[in-house]
């Protein structure tokens, strides 16, 4: 059985784990929207890819943008949500405007935009909304309580917009990774350790992705956990 061609969104498609998944998605011949916060970071062109520039940390503006992307390309009916940023420390060390900003990013703009395409997404024969969420998800981590508390959010949204879509075409699913090997760490404290056992690579999350989406219509893979080998993580000298 050959595979549905999907026109899909995908968030956060400029770098990391977002990057890999457009690419993935295009050698699979499917047509691809990408969103970032600075497109200039597109370094290349596509016949199948589009972007469109999307801050998701201002909430105002993206049902305007999601509206745009429906006008653009009415066949969409798939959505990747893998932008987010990670910023870790001690509660008292975030200022209001952080948690704030850290909430919005990782999973409030993620509501919102599913929120605006869900009506349309119920209408398609095939439909897919995966959600790119965290082992921390899973277990609360000293110094990751705000960043932990947006990735619990999102897995608990997802159970629930689950429940709610079970009489629709929607398939909803999460994919919680461990450290990935991407920039995501450049403005950390720490890292993934130095053997190629220490860490899953983007395209680990893409090739996901995309057995999901090729998988049984009539089965919906409710959530993966992908961990590297070996869990070992390394602290940055401070310079």
């Amino acid at each position: 059985m050959h595979p549905i061609k999907r026109t899909i969104l995908v968030t956060g498609a400029s770098s990391g784990i977002g990057r890999a998944i457009a690419k993935n998605l295009l050698q699979q011949g499917h047509v691809v929207i990408g969103t970032s916060r600075n497109c200039r970071q597109f370094g290349t062109t596509h016949k199948n890819f589009s972007f469109i520039e999307i801050d998701l940390s201002l909430l105002d503006q993206i049902s305007t943008k999601i509206k745009t992307i429906e006008k653009t390309h009415p066949e969409l009916d798939t959505v990747i949500f893998s932008a987010g940023y990670g910023q870790f420390g001690s509660l008292e060390q975030f200022s209001c405007h952080q948690i704030e900003q850290l909430i919005t990013v990782n999973f409030t703009s993620q509501a919102v935009i599913t929120r605006a395409l869900i009506p349309g997404l119920k209408r398609k024969a095939h439909s897919n909304l995966i959600y790119i969420g965290s082992e921390a998800a899973l277990k609360g981590s000293r110094k990751g309580s705000i960043y932990c508390a947006s990735k619990f959010a999102l897995r608990g949204f997802t159970q629930a917009l689950r429940e709610e879509c079970g009489n629709s075409s929607i398939r909803i699913s999460l994919i919680n990774p461990g450290m990935v090997k991407t920039a995501f760490f450049e403005s950390l404290t720490f890292l993934p350790g130095d053997d190629e056992s220490h860490a899953l690579l983007p395209e680990d999350i893409a090739e996901t992705v995309n057995y999901i989406l090729n998988s049984n219509q009539n089965m919906v893979i409710d959530e993966i956990n992908l961990n590297p080998a070996n869990k070992v993580i390394k602290f940055k000298t401070p310079s």
